[in-house]
């Protein structure tokens, strides 16, 4: 893992993942650091939260849709709380995300390769005002 930069560049951005699956966690860790990227990594809504309140140089959080005790959607709507200009991507292999759509998040579709990661999030990054 590398260590906090403070920058919010598309380019290289303190990025938190949140899976509950460690080895779809392991994949995106590693995909989003070859992007050039700092990775944090939670494996619940709860640990993810935890690190938002005591890491005030997170960039943009990517979570899992379907995980237990807390969704990704139900994620986002506590970050929103804590933290309202924290983009939140959800990961999904779901067409459609019935609870939650309310929040219009970005979606990274199931299964994704490297370029719909990188293209996703030097979107997501781009929209998101400097802090």
């Amino acid at each position: 893992m590398n260590e906090p930069t403070g920058q919010s560049s598309p380019g290289s951005a303190r990025i938190l993942v949140v899976d509950d699956d460690a080895l779809v966690a392991m994949s995106m860790v590693s995909l989003l650091e070859d992007l050039g990227h700092s990775v944090v990594e939670a494996t619940s809504g709860a640990q993810a939260l935890a690190i938002i309140q005591g890491d005030a140089a997170i960039d943009l959080v990517i979570t899992d849709q379907s995980m237990p005790g807390m969704s990704g959607t139900e994620l986002a709507r506590a970050v929103f709380l804590l933290r309202p200009s924290l983009p939140v991507m959800l990961a999904t292999g779901y067409r459609e995300v019935p609870e939650g759509s309310e929040l219009r998040l970005p979606q990274l579709m199931k299964p994704y390769d490297d370029e719909a990661v990188g293209k996703a999030v030097t979107q997501v990054l781009s929209r998101t005002e400097p802090r």
